[in-house]
């Protein structure tokens, strides 16, 4: 079986994560790309090769990422569609982590026509809860509601918010901010973000869940028309979305994501104790008898390489990987435009990068009595 050489453009935290991943497997060698300087003084110092490269210019990245066999993007979003198009002129495969729909769109256009692989929204959300959710959609003959509720949450909340950073923050500013793509009665529609709040249980904690952008990926084109409800919520703790509507709506941040940026930096602190919370539910019909069934994981933060690595470094990274390892193991299309639902639940969590998910306190397929 071939071993593959990634390079990995933007050498930031979630870069590394992916790295150290790759990095221990005898299947990859890895480089870590960056404009920045100091990223890759401290990639270096971590034994990764790097190259200094500019992921603004499509043109000058597609030489640096000659000879390399995939591409993982783990830059911002607004980089994404210049990343994407020098992997493709660099002829690599492409996989990356956005949740905005627009990079996405702009990802499925190059990979037209493309010899290699482009495979966008490989992370948590988009990515491993369409497998999981598709899995789950598959255990019905005839499919009715799929919910998919994912959630990175701090272990040990202290604010009003009842939040820590643990991600990107314009990420997170954009999913409470952009329109939702659901399905309802069968069709694909555009609902309101921070809506239809509805409140769930695990392990006795209460949590509470509300629409939010982009952690449907490409599961709405596929299950149109197949079911007649398919959405995907937020988890967090009880009261969130009361103040987060607040501060979007009220004061009217909503239009002026700079300031609001720089409330949320300023205001919450960044955390690695964390858990990662994946609730997807899915009603049917299964030998002509109406059923539920449900996918429920749940994962922590964890040492690794002398050093803790939050749950949501973790699962995104493994995500990521996973896919990765499939597409190298010839277990998914090589060319084109490749979707999360494409891949099947069984082999990911097979993969030695998907063990990670397999570690969670809770996980599995539950139905319902």
């Amino acid at each position: 079986m071939t071993t593959w050489n990634v390079c990995i453009v933007g050498a930031g935290k979630i870069g590394h994560m992916i790295a150290e991943f790759l990095h221990r497997s005898p299947n990859y060698t890895v480089t870590l790309a960056d404009a920045d300087l100091g990223n890759l003084t401290r990639a270096q110092k971590m034994g990764f090769n790097v190259i200094q490269a500019d992921a603004g210019d499509a043109e000058a990245l597609a030489v640096s990422l000659q000879g390399f066999d995939a591409v993982v993007s783990a830059a911002p979003f607004f980089l994404t569609p210049t990343i994407a198009a020098a992997a493709k002129q660099a002829g690599a495969h492409y996989f990356d982590l956005t949740e905005d729909v627009a990079a996405t769109d702009a990802v499925r256009k190059l990979a037209e026509g493309a010899a290699t692989a482009f495979m966008p929204q490989c992370g948590l959300a988009p990515g491993f809860v369409g497998i999981a959710g598709a899995s789950l959609a598959a255990e019905f003959d005839t499919l009715d509601t799929l919910s998919l509720r994912v959630g990175a949450l701090p272990l040990y909340p202290t604010n009003a918010l009842k939040y820590n950073l643990t991600w990107s923050t314009d990420g997170l500013i954009n999913e409470y901010c952009n329109p939702c793509d659901v399905i309802e009665d069968g069709k694909v529609i555009k609902a309101a973000p921070l809506e239809d709040l509805d409140l769930i249980s695990v392990d006795g904690t209460d949590y509470e869940c509300f629409n939010t952008s982009g952690g449907l990926g490409t599961l709405t084109e596929t299950l149109a028309g197949r079911a007649r409800r398919v959405s995907y919520r937020t988890i967090r703790y009880p009261g969130h979305c009361e103040i987060i509507k607040m501060l979007l709506h009220d004061l009217r941040l909503s239009s002026r994501r700079d300031l609001l940026r720089d409330v949320f930096e300023t205001a919450l602190p960044r955390t690695d104790q964390d858990v990662v919370l994946i609730f997807c539910t899915a009603t049917g019909w299964i030998g002509g008898e109406y059923r539920e069934k449900s996918f429920i994981n749940k994962s922590m933060a964890q040492e690794s390489g002398g050093r803790v690595w939050g749950a949501i470094q973790i699962t995104t990274a493994s995500g990521v990987c996973g896919v990765m390892d499939l597409m190298r193991m010839g277990k998914l299309p090589s060319a084109g435009f490749v979707r999360q639902e494409q891949v099947a639940l069984s082999d990911f969590m097979a993969t030695e990068f998907g063990s990670n998910y397999g570690r969670g306190a809770v996980t599995g397929m539950v139905a319902a009595a």
